[in-house]
Formats: structure tokens, C-alpha cells, sequence
């Protein structure tokens, strides 16, 4: 049976930080699936036709790895493409605390999808979309943060 996970976010914007965790993931499933996700806490700066391009640019060479959008529990999204598995990343022990809640209860909902965590690569720990959005935003170099298949241009921008 074909290891089939989903690393869900918003990924506004996504990050080295988030790129690494997908292809390290790899290591791991036979196929990953980027999925961004409404969510109803985050009002979005980037639009998520703009998101979608970028992933896939980032992940154009690798067909393992599919982009798609929801607007479900991410449980419900899982069940729709077949995954067993969420894939997600872990910063700092904040981080683990949270994620430790939705996973508890993904699997309440759903027995059959399972949680696996990554630790996020230490040189990577600091970087996370909002401090990223926020250089953008004001105008600063956030390349160093992003994948290097994605140049920003204003046009990319929401402002």
C-alpha cells in the first residue's frame, strides 16, 4: 500500500523551513501531498493562486510531491485523497504543544490517520511564515528565508 501524506498549512508564505520538512519527509512516504487549508484564524496576505504556483515551482522536478487546496478538517481531506498520514514540522516545544492538541484530536476523529513529526532543521528553527510575511510586507530581503526557486516580485503581493 502505496505511504500517502499530508503536510497541511497555510503557507503564507511558504518557507525554507517548510520545504525542508517535505523533503526530508520523503525519506519516509512514497508520495506528499502540500495541502493549503482555509484557516479561519489567519487572514491570508498572499493570494492562495499565488501560493499554489510557488509550491509547485518549488517542487517542480519532484513528481512525489502534489499541491492541492481544501477547506475541510484536514481529516475529512486525508480520507478524500487516500492519506494515512499527516506530516508535520516541530520548532520549539510550543510548537509540540499545540501540534500534540490537533493531533489528539485528528486521531479522535479519525483512528486510521496518523501524526508523524519532524523536528525542523536547527539552522531553521527561528523561521516561521508570519516573521517572514512581516520582512516582506515592510519591504526587507526575506529570500534568505525562502526556497530558492521563488522570487518575489510586488505584483506577488496582497498590499
Amino acid at each position: 500500500m502505496e505511504k500517502i501524506a499530508v503536510f497541511p498549512g497555510s503557507f503564507d508564505p511558504f518557507t525554507i523551513g517548510h520545504e525542508s520538512i517535505v523533503r526530508r519527509g520523503l525519506q519516509i512516504f512514497d508520495k506528499i501531498i502540500v495541502a493549503i487549508g482555509a484557516n479561519t484564524e489567519k487572514a491570508e496576505y498572499f493570494p492562495l493562486k499565488t501560493r499554489v504556483k510557488w509550491i509547485k515551482k518549488v517542487f517542480e522536478n519532484e513528481p512525489r510531491i502534489e499541491v492541492a487546496t481544501y477547506s475541510s478538517l484536514t481529516v475529512d481531506f486525508c480520507k478524500k485523497v487516500n492519506a494515512r498520514f499527516l506530516l508535520r514540522g516541530l520548532r520549539t516545544a510550543a510548537d509540540f504543544e499545540y501540534e500534540r492538541a490537533i493531533a489528539q484530536v485528528n486521531h479522535a476523529m479519525e483512528k486510521d490517520i496518523e501524526v508523524v513529526f519532524l523536528l525542523t532543521l536547527p539552522e531553521h528553527t527561528f523561521i516561521n511564515s508570519t516573521l517572514v510575511r512581516e520582512i516582506i510586507k515592510y519591504g526587507g530581503d526575506a529570500s534568505k528565508f525562502l526556497p530558492a526557486a521563488l522570487h518575489l516580485n510586488k505584483a506577488d503581493r496582497k498590499d
